[in-house]
């Protein structure tokens, strides 16, 4: 199937109109009401080990913030109990960990993020449990008697779990003991997978982020997981975390969508291109990112732009950062331009742009754990106010304006460091103009369609009568939208 061909619209029409925010459970926001826990001091230096107690009590507490940045969608890291603070090891798909407040938090969470219009994705980690997940922890006790022998990859016996100078005996992702990898092809542990799927999506969710789906290789049990989420809430929105080609699983019949690091990388090269924290990117997520120009910057991003069906493209969850990279800000070598130009691009592209949370008040953060800093809610002077309005008048201007959520991209000019497109939809435009130059810069705007238009980013209002010349400030932009 070509990139222009889908049996049927496959994707949730709600996502095209989202602004994401990503949260780390853990490092959010921490309530008060989860006492006698052994935390480290809130803001502290973020270990591998160790919490520091943010619940989604917390998350409740501060959705006044989060609706105050434009966003209508969150995503969250693991909320499953689980013995680490990232909680990618889970201990049981039923129940919120005790520390984030269980169920009862998450039940409170989603009844006031939807009285809000904010809609709640999950993290869904199924390719691999933890050593303390039961049937796990029953293989370990039983050994080859267990009832749940056949759930998890043997090669053999006895099991070492705890012992790195023995054989694991068993296999585990990426050879990380803590990680048990399921035997999907088990009938009981594809069954209980899916269960977990239709579960939560019962219990209100909006959808599922799907941790390295990659590594179940096995397009018919994804087919399953979406034919059942789907069938419980046809609006689910299932979005993979895929960083190379994904074409295998965005024909329709898997996952509407993928976290969008072809988007990122490009972002950094370009935004980034006179400050690039080299030795940051290569020991993170993102590897070597080379500087581009503009030109180099508009032919990586029309390509990323036709890479998928145009309904996928629409649901791509575009982000500059995640928990798994180096912040935005720390990998261009602390350069709060970059971000926010970076972050003027994000809001004006096609697709559902994400916040880290953090980012929005200028977070810094290097390779994980270091991208996983607390959220400074005790040091608002820390606080980079400037990015914080610049995210809030972008996301009020992408949802005023049907063309800057749903519009064609159209590149008018790309030389040097100056970036010119359109996003047209039906007889409604804006306009787009990027200058990451240290100098003003003039920019031609070429096909403009005549009438009024207000900058969102300035305030000013133009009266476009055709073809013309902007004055871009150095390491500015302006994004024109209809007044």
């Amino acid at each position: 199937m070509s990139p222009t061909e889908l049996p049927h619209p496959v994707t949730p029409e709600w996502v095209a109109d989202a602004v994401f925010y990503q949260i780390f459970p853990d490092r959010f926001a921490r309530s008060g009401r989860m006492t006698g826990l052994n935390l480290q001091p809130w803001g502290s230096p973020p270990t591998i080990h160790g919490y520091m107690g943010g619940d989604l009590w917390g998350v409740a507490e501060h959705l006044d913030h989060i609706q105050s940045l434009g966003v209508n969608a969150i995503y969250f890291c693991p909320v499953f109990q689980s013995a680490s603070n990232h909680r990618y090891h889970t201990h049981d798909y039923f129940q919120v960990d005790p520390m984030l407040g269980g169920n009862g938090a998450l039940r409170h969470l989603l009844d006031e993020a939807h009285a809000r219009g904010i809609r709640v994705v999950l993290d869904g980690v199924f390719n691999h449990a933890s050593r303390g997940f039961f049937q796990f922890n029953d293989l370990l006790e039983q050994g080859e008697a267990s009832a749940y022998r056949d759930w998890f990859h043997v090669d053999g016996w006895p099991l070492h779990a705890y012992d790195d100078a023995k054989p694991a005996g068993y296999q585990a992702w990426w050879g990380i003991r803590a990680l048990p990898k399921f035997n999907t092809g088990h009938p009981a542990v594809r069954e209980f997978l899916l269960s977990v799927g239709e579960y939560w999506m019962r219990f209100g969710i909006d959808g599922w982020r799907l941790d390295v789906p990659n590594e179940i290789d096995d397009d018919d049990f994804w087919r399953e997981f979406r034919r059942r989420v789907k069938a419980v809430n046809p609006d689910a929105y299932i979005v993979g975390e895929i960083w190379g080609d994904a074409h295998r699983w965005l024909a329709g019949d898997q996952f509407d969508a993928v976290m969008n690091y072809h988007f990122t990388r490009p972002c950094l090269g370009f935004f980034g291109a006179r400050t690039i924290n080299h030795a940051v990117n290569e020991v993170s997520g993102m590897g070597r990112v080379d500087p581009i120009d503009a030109a180099a910057f508009a032919r990586r991003i029309g390509e990323v732009t036709r890479m998928y069906h145009p309904e996928i493209v629409r649901a791509q969850l575009n982000l500059l950062d995640s928990h798994d990279t180096a912040r935005f800000l720390t990998a261009a070598g602390g350069d709060a331009a970059a971000f926010r130009l970076a972050s003027v691009f994000q809001m004006t592209y096609v697709g559902a742009p994400c916040i880290y949370s953090g980012d929005e008040v200028g977070l810094p953060g290097g390779p994980d754990p270091d991208c996983r800093r607390a959220f400074p809610w005790h040091d608002e002077g820390s606080w980079d106010r400037e990015t914080l309005g610049l995210l809030q008048r972008l996301t009020a201007a992408r949802h005023a304006t049907p063309a800057l959520r749903r519009g064609e991209l159209r590149f008018t000019h790309a030389e040097g460091e100056g970036l010119v497109y359109a996003r047209e939809l039906g007889e409604q435009v804006a306009y787009v103009a990027l200058n990451t130059a240290q100098t003003q810069a003039r920019l031609p705007l070429t096909g403009v369609r005549p009438g009024l238009y207000r900058d969102a980013l300035s305030g000013q209002t133009f009266d476009l009568q055709g073809d013309t010349e902007l004055d871009v400030p150095a390491r500015g932009g302006v994004v024109l939208f209809p007044a």
